[in-house]
């Protein structure tokens, strides 16, 4: 799987920023979409919402039927509002969201001896029955191999050793992993920062490229 470079990181992030806020704020799912360059890939995508640490919200697709661009506003949106597991987010916690995107690679059949944890993500299925989790999932709650295997069959409403059945598939992915913080909110220097800035120029054009730089980062839209 190819990494992508820190400006198409950037990009998706700042989407998925939007698409949050405009639906959070407004109710409304973000109307422009780009769909050009990496927006126009094909991959499967989950965006994961969090305040601290703790979960806030997690949709994601593994077999995209849309652009990059497309999905990634449908999971942050669903993220936001209706994963089952949380209620809505609301206006006020926008200022302390964390998101967190997870570009999988193609699925590939897999062994529970070939599991690597931190590495791969797992999806199983039986009959209509499927759950997919990531790999950080295994990494936060150290789990093991086949842990991770009875977990996911669980989140599948199948018995914890249900991966062990023939007519179950078990596949794996990988995922590249990239998030951003809450939004930065710019504030006046303080008092003792004004001095400081006005007995030292350089200090204060330094300051100003740092502004520049962070307005057009993906947590400066809110």
């Amino acid at each position: 799987m190819l990494f992508l470079c820190n400006s198409d990181r950037e990009s998706l992030l700042c989407l998925a920023r939007l698409a949050v806020t405009e639906v959070v704020s407004r109710g409304q799912i973000l109307g422009e979409i780009p769909a050009d360059g990496i927006f126009s890939e094909r991959r499967g995508v989950f965006v994961s919402l969090h305040i601290g640490k703790r979960l806030r919200g997690c949709i994601g697709v593994v077999d995209p039927q849309e652009t990059l661009g497309k999905s990634i506003v449908r999971c942050a949106s669903g993220a936001s509002l209706r994963d089952p597991r949380f209620p809505a987010v609301r206006i006020e916690e926008l200022r302390l969201l964390h998101i967190e995107i997870s570009l999988l690679s193609a699925l590939f059949a897999i062994r529970v001896e070939e599991i690597e944890i931190g590495k791969h993500g797992l999806l199983i299925w039986r009959g209509s029955q499927r759950a997919v989790l990531l790999p950080q999932v295994a990494v936060r709650h150290r789990l093991n191999a086949e842990q991770f295997l009875a977990e996911t069959c669980k989140k599948a409403q199948l018995a914890p050793d249900a991966w062990r059945d023939p007519e179950a598939n078990v596949f794996g992915f990988t995922c590249e992993i990239f998030s951003s913080g809450p939004p930065q909110v710019l504030r006046p220097p303080s008092a003792e920062s004004a001095v400081r800035l006005a007995t030292n120029p350089e200090l204060a054009e330094q300051d100003e490229r740092v502004i520049k730089r962070e307005k057009l980062t993906p947590t400066s839209f809110i």
